[in-house]
């Protein structure tokens, strides 16, 4: 088998500009805009810095909204950054997957602060010998996503129906056709439920959320 050369790796982090009330919404309901705020914001620093590995893959964030891309409120400053334009989730992955260099592509959010450089370094291996990854989520959706990139274009976004419990297995009918491989499970944190069933877990993955500095 062909081995994936790491400079055409790319990992994508689809990531909104940390604003009071553009993120984390239905956990602000639950916590508090000010605690949702800044875990959506160490949340992403975090990952960004816990998943930089030179040599391994190319680091893309992927911004919303537009006009926000060179904001000095998000990390990786040295990192390259594109819209995420209109449309759906969907849409919007479609469209960021399309856009960057050939090779493999792995998608991930910034709502499951417990991902790892292990967790990439694993979907990226499993893309080798097949066309899609996926990391499943236990509510029904899913926290990652690559395409291997081949032959075909595939399009494993159409009809999904986001925010659903339905997400993961919608996806999994557009790909029928494809040798997808499936990863570790995990949860994302999108609510109050999520982040008291979350406990210390969340506090090791990520510097535990702190008021801004004056």
């Amino acid at each position: 088998m062909k081995s994936q050369s790491s400079s055409r790796r790319t990992l994508v982090l689809m990531v909104k500009v940390p604003a009071a009330g553009r993120v984390k919404t239905r956990l602000a309901r639950g916590i508090g805009l000010g605690p949702a705020t800044n875990f959506y914001r160490h949340a992403v620093s975090c990952l960004v810095g816990r998943l930089t590995r030179p040599g391994r893959w190319t680091v893309l964030l992927a911004v919303s909204p537009d006009a926000a891309r060179k904001t000095p409120a998000l990390p990786g400053r040295l990192h390259a950054r594109i819209p995420q334009g209109r449309g759906d989730l969907g849409q919007r992955m479609q469209r960021v997957i399309d856009g960057v260099p050939s090779g493999p592509v792995i998608v991930i959010g910034t709502d499951v602060p417990g991902i790892t450089e292990r967790d990439i370094a694993q979907a990226f291996y499993r893309l080798a010998g097949h066309d899609a990854v996926i990391g499943p989520s236990p509510d029904g959706g899913y926290w990652l996503i690559g395409l291997g990139r081949r032959q075909r274009r595939l399009r494993p976004f159409r009809n999904v129906p986001w925010s659903t419990s339905a997400a993961f297995a919608a996806t999994m009918r557009n790909l029928a056709d494809s040798r997808v491989a499936l990863i570790d499970q995990k949860a994302d944190i999108d609510d109050a439920a999520d982040w008291s069933r979350a406990g210390p877990a969340r506090s090791r993955r990520i510097v535990a959320p702190q008021p801004p500095s004056a």
